[in-house]
Order: C-alpha cells, then structure tokens, then sequence
C-alpha cells in the first residue's frame, strides 16, 4: 500500500477526486494517510469528513521544516492539489521524483511565480490563446520548471470567459491527476 500525503490551500476537490478515485480502484493500492494546508480552507474539512488525519502549518518560510517534521516515515508520494505555498529547494531536492503538482495551463506557457488560479486563465484569455488545458509535473526548486508526467488541452472559444475556462480546465484536472498519480506510484 503507497502512502500519499497531499497539500491543500483551497477547496479541496482535487483532494476529493484523489480519494474518490482511490476507491473506486483508478489509483490502485494507495491511500492518503495526511492531508496538510498552508491556511484554512474547505481541503482540511474534507479530511477531517474522510477520517484522515489533517494539519495546518501556516504558510511562510519554516513552512517545509515543519511539514518535514510530521511526514509519515512511510511517505511514498506527496501531492500538490491546489497548493500554493512554493516549496524551498532543499525539500524539493529531498523529495525529488516524489513530489507531484497540477498546473491549470499547458506548461511551461502561463507557468511561474504569480501563476495560479485566475490569474492563468485571465492571462490565457487576454493572449487570445486557443487552446489551454492543465499539466501534472514533477516539482522541483523552479516553479512549475518540473518535468511533466502528462499533459491534456481543451480547446478555447472565442466567446468563452475567463470562469468557464477555468471549468474546462477543472474538469480535465479531475481526469488527468489521478492518472499521472497511478503512473508516478507504478515507478515508486
């Protein structure tokens, strides 16, 4: 059984689509055993509704000593559902291969510091782009520099707003994460 530790800041669906599709079998053999946000949000509720044990660690600088602290010695993955906080280079380089993150843009177009949320898909919209679509990558000390595990697009329409952009995008995140998830734990 592979042991997933997953990082939340906001909602938590990515965190819900993780357990959910742990249980219907699509991610084969894992459980999340720790669920930790960087500040509160609905991610520790949905823990807390599943049984699993949930943290808070307030986001700043000695963010990643004290995540290092309470890991479970057994930790085989840790994944970024939604997570905000950018790790330091030295837990990066700890954890390299085991740290997985979902990006709402076809890296590295519209990847990097300040790129999250809203701000990509506005950023997507105002370049006129076509196409977006989101990226599971590996995490190392740049931001959104990982290499990717998998990639999908979806294509843009003119009239599409910056929200059902980032709709389109949710919804391929639900399809690809627990795909890159299941193909990173068959290497582990």
């Amino acid at each position: 059984m592979k042991n997933l530790v997953v990082l939340v800041s906001g909602s938590g669906s990515n965190l819900q689509r993780i357990l959910d599709t742990i249980q219907s079998g699509e991610i084969k053999d894992a459980q999340v055993s720790l669920v930790v946000a960087d500040r509160e949000c609905y991610g520790l509720e949905r823990a807390n509704n599943a049984g699993i044990e949930h943290k808070l660690i307030k986001r700043g600088k000695d963010f990643c000593n004290q995540l290092e602290e309470i890991l479970p010695e057994n930790t085989d993955l840790i994944v970024l559902a939604g997570f905000l906080s950018v790790m330091t280079e030295d837990f990066c380089n700890h954890w390299a291969g085991k740290i997985v993150n979902i990006h709402p843009s076809l890296l590295p177009k519209y990847g990097g510091k300040g790129m999250w949320g809203m701000h990509v898909h506005n950023a997507v919209k105002n370049a006129g782009e076509t196409t977006t679509g989101a990226t599971v990558h590996f995490v190392t000390p740049g931001v959104d520099e990982g290499e990717v595990i998998l990639q999908q697009e979806t294509a843009i329409h003119a009239d599409d707003t910056p929200e059902a952009i980032a709709e389109k995008v949710h919804q391929i995140e639900y399809q690809i994460f627990p795909k890159a998830i299941q193909k990173v734990l068959e290497k582990i």
